[in-house]
C-alpha cells in the first residue's frame, strides 16, 4: 500500500522570491508556529553550496488523529524533514522522518514551482507515502496524506496571505 498527495497551488510571488522566503528560518518558524499551529518548528541545519542548499528542519505538529491512531502517535510526535534544493534544476526533494514508526513509515517528496509571470508561480508537490504496518498501515497513510493536503492547503492560504500584506506595507 501506498498514498500519494499532489497538490498544484498559486503563490502570489515570482520565482526568486518564493524560494527566498522558502528557505528563511523566520519565515518558516512564523508559518509552522503561527500559521499552521505546530507546537514547534526549528531549522537544525541549513547549508548552501554554489550547487545546492540542504536543510533539516524538526517540527512538532498538531495531529488530528482518528482513535486507533492515538496509542500508536504519542502527544509529542515530531519529525525531522531533510532536504535538498539543486540550484541547476530548481527542484526540492525532502524525506520525512518520524518520531514514530521512523523504520516503517517512509515519506519522500518533491517541490517545484512554474512561472507565470513576475508575481506568481504555481507550487507543485509529489508526496509518497508507505506505511509497513500490518492491519493500521492504510490508516496511517490515508491519515498522513489529508493532514499533509490540508496543511499545504492552509500554508498557502497564510503565506499568501503575508505576501500580500507585504506588498500592500
Amino acid at each position: 500500500m501506498s498514498a500519494k498527495v499532489v497538490v498544484a497551488q498559486i503563490m502570489e510571488c515570482g520565482e526568486a522570491e518564493f524560494w527566498k522566503t522558502f528557505f528563511d528560518p523566520e519565515l518558516n518558524k512564523r508559518l509552522f508556529v503561527e500559521g499552521l499551529g505546530f507546537r514547534g518548528y526549528e531549522t537544525i541545519e541549513q547549508l548552501e553550496t554554489d550547487k545546492e542548499i540542504k536543510r533539516t528542519i524538526r517540527a512538532e505538529p498538531k495531529l488530528a488523529l482518528p482513535g486507533p491512531l492515538q496509542k500508536v502517535f504519542a502527544a509529542d510526535f515530531h519529525y525531522k524533514e531533510q532536504g535538498r534544493f539543486d540550484k541547476a534544476t530548481k527542484v526540492w526533494r525532502w524525506r520525512m522522518i518520524p518520531s514514530t514508526l521512523s523504520e516503517k513509515l517512509v515519506v519522500n517528496g518533491l517541490l517545484k514551482v512554474v512561472s507565470l509571470g513576475e508575481a506568481k508561480v504555481r507550487r507543485e508537490i509529489d508526496v509518497a507515502i508507505e506505511c509497513k504496518v500490518m492491519v493500521i498501515g492504510g490508516l496511517i497513510e490515508d491519515t498522513f496524506k489529508r493532514q499533509m493536503e490540508d496543511g499545504w492547503k492552509q500554508g498557502a492560504e497564510v503565506q499568501n496571505g503575508w505576501l500580500r500584506e507585504g506588498k500592500q506595507g
